[in-house]
């Protein structure tokens, strides 16, 4: 029996752009197991059920290293196109494992603990500006300056050059959506990896209390890690550290936005706010469709047989939305007590900073609810402009209150 042509998703379609919930939900129930063609032109296996997409991240035959893949088009542009991505996120056991032990001490239950105090006062500094205003962009003005702040100096990035690597991030993520222009992903991806290099050098003249100065003692003295991986790791953490949290807080205040109901169920019950932030993980999280991963070996997943080397894209975003594990899965409930959500992922690479975006997320949203009355948006909704494919987030979200 001849195998079907793939899917192509609609990363050029507004409409899928806005709510890419209904085309993945409809795949999922007719072909939970599809070919898809991504939007740079390769193609994937999309795993879309629940139970499939959970047991597919914890599988030991499912590589999270992008060498395993068998499309030489995975190999030809940065990062993958150097040793760059060797950080722990791409990497499989036992590197993985080292590599993890080596910043998990920075972000255990009680080193985040002890951030609280910070963050709120990050982000009481950043609701002072606005708050006499009764407008502000929620995106630039508050959810992007917090955890670039946070995780700016968790790790020892001087203030001066935050703007910069926002800017080489932000190019880079653009031109990973949709048919990216790879000349200016390339260039992105070499000044960012220019000025980490040269941040890593002051840091070997000037050590401080910060993570990267732990991590390149780690390199220089105890040999734990060569210059590839520390460069990386780099990258790794002041991107990922950041760049989840500003959709997990826009998405989260979007959603409430577009829910009146729950809105008001949340502001008058604020100790429901670590519950919903679990809820604006699940019903619109901050990566979309999923994560990627590699067999290392020919393997089945949901009665379907996927080649050696294949591309799988574990679709944790569609399955967050799986009947056959949440109840009513497409409305959002603040007050949904079993959520097992995988927005965070599943196995040996789930996100190591997910209790920083929590308390972030928790301390963010509390603050925006209490400080800023009659919060409403200020275009309508089908103005709101999303980002396309692998991310998922606004690039903007204009919103009104009541000045104070």
């Amino acid at each position: 029996m001849p195998m079907s042509e793939p899917t192509v998703l609609p990363y050029d379609d507004p409409a899928f752009a806005a709510d890419p919930y209904p085309f993945l939900n409809a795949l999922r129930e007719q072909d939970p197991v599809r070919r898809v063609v991504l939007g740079n032109g390769l193609e994937a296996w999309l795993v879309t059920r629940y139970e499939d997409t959970r047991a597919a991240m914890s599988d030991p035959r499912m590589s999270s290293d992008v060498h395993q893949g068998s499309d030489p088009r995975l190999l030809e542009h940065p990062p993958a196109a150097e040793p760059f991505p060797r950080s722990m996120l791409q990497a499989d056991p036992p590197d993985h494992t080292r590599l993890r032990r080596l910043v998990s001490k920075a972000f255990t239950a009680r080193r985040i603990a002890e951030l609280g105090e910070r963050i709120q006062k990050i982000t009481d500094q950043l609701l002072d500006a606005v708050t006499p205003l009764g407008d502000a962009d929620v995106i630039d003005d508050f959810a992007l300056p917090l955890p670039v702040t946070v995780i700016s100096e968790l790790l020892g990035v001087p203030a001066d050059d935050r703007d910069g690597f926002q800017e080489w991030t932000n190019a880079m993520l653009d031109q990973r959506a949709g048919r990216p222009d790879w000349a200016v992903l390339d260039e992105a991806w070499r000044e960012m990896r220019a000025y980490l290099e040269r941040l890593l050098a002051a840091k070997r003249v000037r050590p401080d209390d910060d993570l990267l100065s732990a991590l390149i003692v780690a390199r220089d003295e105890h040999r734990r890690l060569d210059e590839e991986e520390l460069v990386a790791m780099a990258s790794l953490l002041l991107v990922a550290g950041y760049v989840t949290t500003v959709n997990l807080i826009g998405n989260g205040l979007a959603a409430l936005l577009a829910n009146p109901g729950q809105l008001a169920v949340l502001r008058g019950n604020e100790h429901l706010m670590p519950c919903a932030i679990e809820e604006f993980l699940r019903y619109d999280g901050p990566i979309n469709p999923g994560m990627t991963r590699f067999p290392t070996e020919d393997i089945e997943i949901g009665g379907v047989r996927i080649p050696r080397g294949s591309t799988v894209l574990v679709g944790t975003a569609v399955a967050n939305r799986d009947p056959d594990r949440f109840n009513d899965p497409d409305r959002l409930d603040v007050t949904r007590a079993d959520n097992p959500h995988l927005a965070f992922g599943h196995g040996l690479h789930y996100c190591l900073g997910a209790p920083l975006a929590r308390l972030e997320g928790q301390i963010a949203m509390t603050a925006v609810l209490r400080r800023l009355p009659g919060l409403a948006l200020a275009v309508p909704p089908e103005d709101l402009q999303w980002q396309a494919g692998g991310l998922r987030g606004l690039k903007h979200l204009p919103v009104t209150f009541s000045p104070s």
